[in-house]
């Protein structure tokens, strides 16, 4: 009897603590990597980097997508990336420069598909966000490393997917 009700404790804690998954999974391919127009780090590692900025993104694309319904699966192959701001190459101290010209853009195509592999939706985006400086419409990102380039990346994926996000 303690057996079954120690068991039972554990299942109603584990249930608890954590909670079942309800949202869609994301899978990103980055093609050509080396061919990308600006995915420079400034002084950091380039290889560091690279694998920096993959992770942070793979990471936010993810967020985006647990906000759709579970058993679903958007693809994203990403086709090239150039980040806010520009790295400026004519120092010893490579930094980045962030300026109006220096607008972030990002292309890519994806694929939301259910659990049966219907294609729901799918579509190539070339996004570019010319205003990005001087657009305060989400302000969490402001602290962030490439904030600016996610917020254009949660401004799409808000609009692409307006029909399918809970109210």
């Amino acid at each position: 009897m303690k057996k079954i009700l120690l068991v039972l404790a554990s299942l109603i804690a584990i249930s608890v603590i954590s909670p079942a998954v309800s949202a869609a999974q994301v899978e990103v391919k980055w093609t050509n990597p080396d061919k990308y127009r600006d995915i420079y780090s400034g002084d950091e590692n380039r290889k560091a980097f690279r694998e920096r900025l993959f992770k942070t993104f793979e990471k936010h694309f993810a967020k985006l997508a647990s906000k759709l319904p579970e058993k679903q699966i958007l693809k994203i192959e990403v086709k090239d990336v150039d980040l806010a701001g520009d790295v400026n190459f004519g120092s010893i101290n490579r930094i980045r420069i962030v300026k109006d010209i220096y607008f972030p853009r990002f292309k890519f195509s994806y694929q939301l598909i259910d659990e049966k592999g219907k294609v729901l939706e799918s579509g190539e985006e070339n996004l570019k966000d010319m205003n990005f400086l001087h657009t305060n419409n989400n302000l969490r990102y402001n602290n962030e490393s490439f904030g600016y380039d996610k917020r254009m990346i949660e401004n799409w994926f808000n609009k692409a997917f307006k029909t399918r996000l809970p109210k």
